[in-house]
């Protein structure tokens, strides 16, 4: 099935015709769940990835001995989505919230020293093919591959995360690896990925607003603000407190929420700021955005066609990836050079 995004609840254009200079294009990923293969692009399956290459790791010294299992978050979720699917929810059995407690459990590793590698789990893959805004890799590289670390132990503060992209050509893998290796335990479950396939829709998309020229962002703001203004004398004088809230430059008409390729970065929790490439010093642009949720209380004006109202339990969050506190990851490449460095931002 395809997601299409809703048109906006306004041409932003047809007021402000100067953004026409700074529009730009992104394609939504809109994961759901399904069975993926390593022959697609996807969210948490099976990646197409060299038998003779060797696998990600981190090396970076921090406590791995403890954790949960993967497999024990997957069976948790399977459980918790079936109690609360469907129009009555049947809710959680006596012996289901039992279950719930003891795959809830951590365990111990023996032997794992905080030094010893770990491999990281694959994230998700996509093919240049599927997605059109993905911006080149290196070497004519057409598969990208994202990578982490299952544990928050990582940077300067040691709370952070540790990232690690890989681009392939795909037609050179002749010889795929048959079983990916997994961490023994995860520090966190929003690092694993349940498998999603993906559904890439193009739409067009404008920068964060502290990004446009100061006097365009400024009408801007004026232009909110008397909607607000307005919206809050019908809210009085209808006496609905919860009247419908007017359409937004960050939320509804700018930046859509969600998984995506391309375009341009949200900059909603902290200042924007400049990521220039530390090999060369060109500004770097977005390759990717992975987002905890689909959407959210302020976001559901991008909520897809097919969706149905009400939406469905779960349909936001169908990764079950989350980031941070419930943020996104950007991924910025460079444009000069892909082979760069990558940078991110968790927003």
């Amino acid at each position: 099935m395809t997601r299409t995004t809703p048109p906006r609840p306004l041409d932003v254009e047809a007021l402000f015709p100067e953004l026409a200079a700074h529009r730009g294009t992104t394609t939504r990923l809109h994961p759901r769940p399904g069975s993926p293969t390593a022959a697609d692009s996807h969210v948490g399956g099976p990646l197409l990835w060299p038998a003779g290459e060797p696998w990600p790791v981190c090396t970076e010294p921090h406590h791995r001995g403890r954790g949960r299992r993967v497999e024990d978050i997957h069976r948790a979720r399977r459980i918790l989505t079936g109690a609360r699917a469907g129009e009555a929810p049947r809710g959680l059995t006596d012996e289901e919230r039992e279950l719930l407690d003891e795959l809830d459990k951590e365990h111990r590793v023996p032997g794992l020293a905080d030094t010893d590698a770990i491999p990281m789990i694959g994230v998700a893959q996509l093919y240049r093919r599927d997605v059109p805004d993905l911006r080149a890799g290196p070497d004519g590289g057409d598969l990208l591959q994202v990578f982490w670390c299952p544990f928050d132990r990582h940077g300067r503060t040691g709370h952070g995360m540790s990232v690690e992209l890989r681009w392939h050509r795909s037609w050179e893998i002749t010889e795929p690896l048959a079983t990916a290796p997994l961490p023994a335990v995860v520090g966190y479950p929003g690092y694993v990925a349940e498998p999603c396939v993906l559904h890439p829709e193009q739409v067009t998309t404008y920068p964060f607003a502290g990004l446009l020229p100061e006097d365009l962002r400024a009408r801007i703001d004026a232009w909110e603000e008397e909607l607000e203004e307005e919206a809050e004398a019908a809210r009085e004088e209808s006496g609905d407190e919860e009247g419908p809230e007017p359409p937004a430059y960050q939320y509804d008409l700018s930046i859509p929420p969600g998984w995506r390729a391309g375009g341009f970065a949200s900059w909603h929790l902290t200042d924007p700021s400049r990521m220039d490439c530390r090999s060369c010093a060109t500004p770097m642009e977005l390759l990717l955005t992975i987002d905890s949720s689909e959407w959210d209380g302020g976001s559901r004006s991008w909520v897809p066609r097919e969706e149905g109202r009400p939406v469905a339990f779960g349909t936001a969050t169908p990764t079950e990836v989350v980031v941070g506190r419930a943020g996104e990851l950007n991924i910025f490449s460079c444009p000069a050079d892909p082979g760069h460095p990558h940078r991110w931002s968790i927003q």
